[in-house]
């Protein structure tokens, strides 16, 4: 074991340009980060800029530099598929071949909104694409009134629930959300994820989603490296809706975020505390706040206070502690419509123990995986090329 801890930080939808196959997803010619910094007249990030970040594309106000402390390169994916459950589940040593199903043009099926009319007890108002925080404003007063969940989708494999906690309940939207889960095993609406999406407020100008969100996601279809660890007795903490997004699977201990901010203190404060294995972290305001959106502006602020706390996170690691940051789709703000982008994620690799340089153009996410496997000698994924022995 030549790394005692391994943090490995998904900043959420931050693609660096687009691949040889996102002609396949209309997605030629997207770069996220590339794009923000135009559309924006620069941005600054000395941190991630210090580790070579700016050798990834062209990004106006970030050097290409030869780093001296940080390894640079960026990943394709072998997957099929552009969303988050496909990114993480590649990260950690999974292909998906048969991408997930969505109804985003359609909305669901007469049958399955029948079907859940049925168990829920409940009638169902929505059912249709939606950006969650505007079905709020147009169906939240009728959904108080009447008690009616809403349901909707994205561009994404997922069915979401958003209901008001004070006057339908946390408690009960769960209950129909694990009901829904359930439901949605069937091939015919097999969606990847179940998310309730409860808000607060008494009018629509002030209704607002709380952080109480809860993902229901399918297993894994097999082991990833997280269960390897597992099983052989490491830690696997996971940060923010990593947890949601596995499922559970090969967790040993969890902790919920509000927020990026929230998410990279709980990470800092793990920095401080002793443990022997993967710390997992996903900052997912990035996507959901900004990239969906469309909101350049906002994306760029986020970032650079990522990099600001990424500055402070570094003050804390240890000699035998390993930093992996990357991303696991892209989402273009100056992109058209509202869906992700199919790119290439960043690569960022630091260590006080290691000097730095270009790991290249990786071919699979599961280079990560692969890596943290070698690292603490558990069974390597099926897919992925371990960077260990270049990081020197």
């Amino acid at each position: 074991m030549r790394f005692k801890r391994i943090f490995v930080i998904v900043c959420d939808s931050v693609g660096c340009g687009s691949t040889p196959l996102s002609y396949l997803y209309g997605d030629d010619g997207a770069n996220t980060i590339k794009h923000i910094s135009e559309h924006e007249n620069g941005i600054t990030l000395p941190t991630l800029e210090s580790l070579g970040y700016g050798n990834l594309t062209d990004i106006k106000g970030v050097k290409k530099i030869d780093s001296k402390i940080g390894y640079y390169g960026k990943m394709d994916e072998l997957s099929n598929g552009k969303d988050t459950l496909t990114g993480h589940l590649e990260i950690m040593g999974i292909k998906t071949i048969e991408p997930f199903i969505t109804f985003t043009d359609t909305g669901f099926p007469k049958e399955l909104i029948d079907e859940l009319e049925k168990r829920w007890g409940h009638k169902i108002i929505g059912n249709y694409a939606a950006s969650g925080t505007e079905i709020i404003k147009e169906l939240g007063m009728e959904h108080i009134k009447n008690k009616t969940p809403i349901v909707y989708t994205s561009s994404d494999s997922v069915l979401q629930i958003a209901a008001h906690e004070k006057y339908f309940g946390l408690d009960e939207l769960y209950r129909c959300s694990k009901i829904a889960r359930e439901v949605c095993l069937d091939p015919k609406w097999k969606v990847g994820r179940i998310i309730a999406r409860p808000f607060v407020g008494e009018t629509p100008k002030d209704f607002v989603r709380t952080p109480n969100r809860h993902d229901y996601a399918l297993n894994p279809p097999s082991k990833t490296v997280m269960d390897h660890l597992k099983d052989n007795g490491y830690d696997v903490i996971s940060v923010g809706k990593i947890n949601d997004i596995f499922n559970g699977c090969g967790i040993t201990k969890a902790y919920k975020s509000k927020s990026n901010e929230d998410g990279m203190n709980i990470t800092i404060n793990l920095c401080k505390e002793d443990f022997n294995g993967l710390c997992f972290v996903n900052l997912v305001d990035f996507d959901s706040l900004y990239g969906h959106r469309r909101d350049s502006r906002g994306y760029k602020v986020a970032f650079e206070y990522f990099d600001s706390l990424l500055n402070e996170m570094l003050q804390y690691i240890k000699t035998d502690d390993l930093i992996i940051i990357t991303a696991d789709h892209g989402n273009d703000p100056t992109w058209t419509g509202t869906d992700h982008t199919r790119e290439y994620v960043p690569l960022i690799v630091h260590s006080k123990t290691t000097k730095g340089g270009s790991l290249g153009v990786r071919k699979s996410f599961a280079d990560i995986g692969a890596t943290v496997a070698e690292n603490f000698n558990v069974e390597a994924p099926k897919i992925g090329k371990s960077f260990l022995e270049e990081i020197k």
